[in-house]
């Protein structure tokens, strides 16, 4: 049986399910409410998973090409003294086990192929509205659009995001949470000998939260800091290098050099860490939701793009088979459910022993497990 599906939002989630879906033979369009489909420039952390789900889309070389393999993860005290080393393992020949890489170059890595299958896209477009049919005893969905087309597919797929509008519509109850901290993120020179992504964490001198960098090309690197901000404050944006300086004052090592470059506001990026992880299922009749829609977490564990990506794989390869709608859901959620709570609530875990670190666990050993963890199939 032929299929048409409509997905809502053009990022990471998006895209990678449009990719999957045109592999199935599946017929797919995009809808992106950002007329310019621009992302903000920001570093992100990639691991094995990652790359390999990416390899499955075709585009794990390209991924790799457009970022900068590292060795892995170090984690070191808040002064520098190295704690334990995480080497990254390979998932897929020839491929590294981590990766970093801009945003804005991921962003390209899936716009391109996008481009080049053909698959349609409106930009500063989204839904207007959407009518299940099944409630009905019906077996699609009718979605009307901001640009006052409609139409009618087999299968809503909301991409949109950790505040999903999608999602709203159908439980409305389920709102980010603020978790208590907030990440700050400046893009730096990287040093030429640099070929870690390091974890500055732990009690020192009163310091609480986690601090790290991470190369993103051979001439770049990120640097960040997650710390604890209570009541969720919102800054002047013409402070915020003044502020992200001052939660990276007394760290030594390469980032404490590093954050002598934090000086210009606008380069500056906060965000408040907001998280919501939905029960299963993440579907209501013909209406399904991936990556942050479904399962928003904290950056602690460097997994978002990852979830979002194996999510799309997944979903595209159930549908792909043989089988009705509701049956490849079914699938999809045996599939995804379990490993995307584990990334979930492990990471909000971690905030949570930051913030009171008098009832944390080993980070090492959760970190050290999960990534094992994923190394599994998906």
């Amino acid at each position: 049986m032929s299929k048409k599906v409509c997905v809502i939002g053009g990022g990471v989630a998006g895209l990678a399910v449009a990719i999957g879906l045109h592999q199935q033979g599946i017929d797919v369009e995009v809808v992106e409410r950002d007329k310019d489909w621009k992302v903000y420039h920001v570093g992100i952390i990639v691991q094995a998973n990652f790359i390999r789900a990416l390899e499955t889309l075709g585009l794990g070389k390209a991924a790799v090409d457009a970022g900068f393999p590292y060795r892995g993860a170090r984690f070191l005290t808040p002064s520098g003294d190295l704690i334990a080393e995480l080497p990254g393992e390979s998932q897929v020949d020839g491929l590294p086990g981590d990766l970093g890489l801009t945003r804005p170059a991921l962003h390209e890595v899936l716009t391109s192929k996008v481009k080049a299958l053909g698959i349609p896209v409106k930009l500063g477009v989204t839904f207007e509205s959407f009518t299940d049919n099944t409630a009905t005893g019906g077996d699609s969905v009718d979605v009307t659009f901001t640009d006052g087309t409609s139409g009618t597919y087999d299968l809503l797929i909301a991409a949109d995001g950790n505040y999903s509008a999608v999602r709203k519509v159908l439980w409305p109850e389920a709102k980010p949470a603020f978790t208590g901290q907030g990440v700050w993120r400046y893009n730096v020179p990287r040093p030429a000998d640099l070929e870690w992504s390091d974890l500055y964490i732990g009690v020192e001198n009163g310091y609480k939260g986690k601090a790290g960098y991470c190369p993103l090309t051979p001439e770049e690197m990120y640097i960040f800091v997650v710390t604890e901000e209570p009541g969720n404050p919102r800054f002047d944006p013409a402070t915020l290098a003044e502020e992200m300086s001052k939660r990276l004052a007394g760290y030594g090592g390469v980032l404490g050099e590093a954050a002598k470059a934090v000086t210009d506001p606008a380069l500056t990026v906060y965000r408040p860490l907001e998280a919501c992880i939905m029960p299963d299922p993440w579907y209501q009749g013909r209406v399904v939701l991936i990556g942050d829609a479904a399962h928003s977490a904290t950056p602690h564990l460097g997994q978002g793009a990852a979830m979002a990506v194996e999510d799309a794989v997944v979903l595209a390869e159930e549908l792909g088979e043989d089988q009705s709608i509701e049956a490849a859901l079914q699938a999809f959620m045996l599939r995804r459910f379990e490993r995307a709570k584990l990334v979930g609530t492990s990471s909000i875990m971690l905030g949570e022993w930051e913030m009171h670190p008098e009832k944390a666990g080993d980070p090492v050993e959760v970190t050290e497990r999960i990534r094992r963890t994923l190394a599994e199939p998906v």
